[in-house]
């Protein structure tokens, strides 16, 4: 029989580098990572090979070299900055004798301990399921052995058998439980379209700085720190826009490079805020040196998640670290915002940063001259409200002569509430 070793909190890193970009991982985030996770780098073991190993994924000779860099500093878990088979984690494990994970498992495990609503706690754990089934198709070989013993006696199932059944169950009633929670943000997400009410989401690489924006522009007190995957819960909140009028701001999960596709599948209650958002604020790290790849990574998981169609605005964030670098707006051929550099941090640029969000959600501004009997006072009143009023005056009549400026959509919802009495506007212009 094999029994699993325990996972302690001394790691051995291993990080092969391989000639194909596809299989390409950065050993500094695997360090990130690590930390994140609360485990104690003691030794890093690297190599390089053209494809992995089938039975190892190192070859034997690396694989004895990290057998004997666990016995040397007493390390007792063995972190791979690549995804592997359940096979060759039970060879290293036998050879090594501690506990083998791979990159899939280490980020689930981040996850886990970053889960603090019921919703984040069903989704993580309805991922390490998920992933744990697949480690059961070659499983340990006491799995494939028939309960025994009285008490233990059963319909000929072997432990193997029985394990597959109560997984299938339990990610059974989670999807159920989950399927409950889609529906209610789903409720929440039609409401706010009845009600005209724009999204914008937040997205990003993880640590690229999303917690810290929200909370300068909300107000709010979410957890943000120097670490991967510190935002796990989605959070929502309220913010007031010039132009635009109330709007939603959703903080979400950070994405990560071959983010594991268990967890996309997972999350999807929650990626659902930025699938269905009228604007996604891509925030990015200018000072990381893997920009350019930070992003590519970030619109794959996107397009995984279908929302790839969603209009975008570039963040550049944290301008405080290059060197050179002042809060500015960068703007296409047209005159729309296109990237926006801020610190959040500091504080920096976040008016430009408002300002572009204002112009992209407002569209085009509606300019109207309204003719007003003494009776409209309620729209009269809704128009201040809006701050829409440019200018008033007062003919012979006692009419209100109102010159009005007010985003489309504002101008939309007024003609809904009060169709008769715009029907009656003159000198009415429109404009980008």
């Amino acid at each position: 029989m094999f029994d699993r070793y325990e996972a302690g909190e001394r790691a051995i890193l291993v990080h092969i580098h391989f000639s194909t970009e596809d299989d390409r991982e950065d050993l500094q985030e695997l360090e990130m990572l690590v930390s994140s996770a609360g485990v104690q780098s003691v030794s890093v073991v690297t190599g390089s090979r053209n494809t992995p190993h089938p039975k190892y994924y190192v070859g034997e000779g690396k694989a004895e070299e990290i057998a004997q860099a666990v016995r040397q500093y007493d390390a007792n878990v063995i972190i791979f900055n690549h995804a592997l088979t359940p096979g060759q984690e039970r060879n290293l494990e036998r050879l090594c004798e501690c506990r083998v994970l791979d990159r899939t498992t280490l980020i689930l495990d981040i996850f886990a301990q970053r889960a603090r609503t019921h919703e984040g706690k069903l989704q993580v754990e309805l991922a390490q399921l998920r992933h744990l089934s697949t480690r059961l198709v070659r499983g340990w070989t006491h799995l494939e052995r028939q309960k025994g013993g009285i008490g233990l006696r059963g319909p000929g199932e072997t432990q193997l058998e029985t394990d597959r059944r109560l997984l299938r169950i339990r990610i059974k009633n989670i999807l159920a439980r989950l399927e409950k929670v889609s529906k209610q943000r789903e409720q929440g997400r039609r409401a706010r379209q009845r009600a005209e009410v724009p999204t914008v989401s937040l997205v990003g690489y993880t640590n690229a700085g999303k917690s810290t924006l929200f909370n300068y522009l909300t107000d709010s007190g979410v957890y943000a720190a120097d670490q991967l995957f510190a935002t796990l819960d989605p959070t929502l909140r309220r913010i007031e826009l010039a132009d635009v009028g109330p709007a939603v701001l959703a903080d979400t999960v950070g994405f990560i490079r071959h983010l594991p596709h268990d967890l996309v599948a997972a999350f999807k209650a929650t990626l659902q805020e930025t699938h269905d958002a009228t604007l996604l604020l891509h925030i990015i790290d200018c000072s990381d040196d893997r920009v350019a790849d930070n992003i590519e990574q970030v619109q794959l998981v996107l397009d995984e998640i279908g929302a790839s169609d969603v209009p975008q605005l570039l963040v550049m964030n944290k301008i405080d670290q290059c060197e050179g670098i002042e809060a500015h707006i960068d703007r296409d051929d047209e005159g729309q915002p296109l990237r926006v550099w801020i610190s959040a941090q500091q504080g920096l640029g976040t008016e430009l940063l408002l300002q572009s969000i204002s112009e992209l959600l407002s569209g085009t501004m509606v300019e109207q001259q309204l003719h007003l009997a003494p009776t409209e006072g309620r729209l009269r009143s809704q128009l201040y409200q809006l701050d829409a009023i440019v200018a008033e005056s007062i003919d012979e009549s006692g009419n209100w002569l109102l010159d009005i400026r007010v985003p489309h959509i504002e101008w939309q919802r007024l003609c809904k509430h009060y169709a008769k009495q715009l029907g009656n506007f003159v000198n009415s212009i429109e404009r980008d």
